[in-house]
């Protein structure tokens, strides 16, 4: 994945929209990973495999930041991993559900 710094994508707009037509971009501030732009095929591919509640649980806690947004987040795939398990689903089981189309 190409990286940009959030000054160059907002200076070379341009250039970070045909990249992410080729590639993903991770942008970057500060020196952390703050981003990533995707073209909209890419964008369209990732949301329809992901499963809806993983979706909802991202929207619901976007407001979330640092601390607050990992623990929410470790919260609930723990809970989710403890459901998989009581229905009998092992990770091989969770990622051939999710990679089918």
């Amino acid at each position: 994945m190409l990286t940009m710094t959030s000054l160059a994508a907002q200076n070379q707009f341009g250039t970070l929209i045909d990249t992410s037509q080729r590639q993903p971009v991770a942008v970057t501030r500060r020196g952390r990973p703050v981003a990533v732009v995707l073209s909209y095929e890419d964008y369209k591919a990732v949301t329809q495999t992901i499963p809806l509640h993983v979706a909802e649980l991202i929207s619901e806690n976007y407001a979330l930041r640092g601390k607050n947004a990992s623990d929410a987040m470790r919260q609930h795939l723990s809970k989710m991993s403890t459901q998989a398990e009581q229905d009998g689903l092992n990770e091989a089981d969770i990622a051939r559900m999710l990679n089918e189309k």
